[in-house]
């Protein structure tokens, strides 16, 4: 590969992480708007996210490093993109760009981009007998996810429409964090040891979820 096609094959993904991120942030609002409950969920959900910066790592089929800065630009660029889409679409204060809460999901968001991105690059490239770990990772932030909203349905105090929409979209991620796996893991013995450390993953998830704030 001669030095030209390799600047050329950079800046084309340069253009598209950044697309992405616009493309990831756009949508978004734009799903949360028009779709059904629990399907609206879905939209709203920092597990896609976190799977969409595994996916732009996986994609790139570079370095953990590279992947990892990937998955930190596509989430940032995404938020920014998320909240100035809503000062465009819904006359939202133009002060969202920069407001507290914009910088804390800035701050997930890159830390996020960066561990999800690293396993997307991993689960093509890291080590033979460790790669199923990365691959478990897309699944396993589901289903951290899906036990959350399990575990917040049950407080005192849920409604019986919100107790619902939990549950039916715990179960749409459950499924979904499962069929990932089988889809990243391509042997079924890779697939058994990604399930397993899918488990203890989540586990993981979920007690970061809940430091964070995310389950109350």
């Amino acid at each position: 590969m001669t030095t030209i096609d390799r600047e050329v094959r950079r800046r084309h993904r340069v253009v598209t992480v950044l697309t992405g991120g616009v493309l990831l942030g756009v949508v978004d609002l734009l799903l949360q708007r028009s779709l059904p409950y629990p399907w609206a969920n879905l939209a709203n959900s920092s597990a896609v996210w976190a799977v969409g910066a595994f996916g732009i790592g996986w994609w790139l089929r570079t370095d953990w490093r590279r992947s990892a800065v990937a998955g930190i630009v596509l989430l940032v660029v995404a938020v920014e993109a998320y909240y100035l889409a809503a000062v465009v679409l819904m006359n939202d204060s133009v002060q969202n760009l920069s407001s507290p809460t914009t910088m804390a999901w800035l701050f997930f968001g890159a830390l996020a981009g960066a561990l999800f991105g690293a396993a997307g690059g991993l689960s093509r490239h890291g080590q033979t007998r460790l790669r199923a770990i990365p691959m478990a990772a897309p699944g396993a932030v589901l289903l951290a996810e899906a036990a959350m909203l399990v575990n917040r349905s049950a407080e005192p105090g849920s409604g019986s429409r919100y107790r619902a929409d939990s549950l039916q979209t715990a179960v749409i991620e459950a499924v979904l964090g499962v069929t990932l796996i089988l889809l990243v893991a391509r042997t079924k013995r890779v697939r058994l040891q990604a399930i397993a450390a899918a488990t203890v993953l989540a586990l993981l998830g979920f007690v970061a979820y809940t430091i964070a704030g995310f389950g109350s």
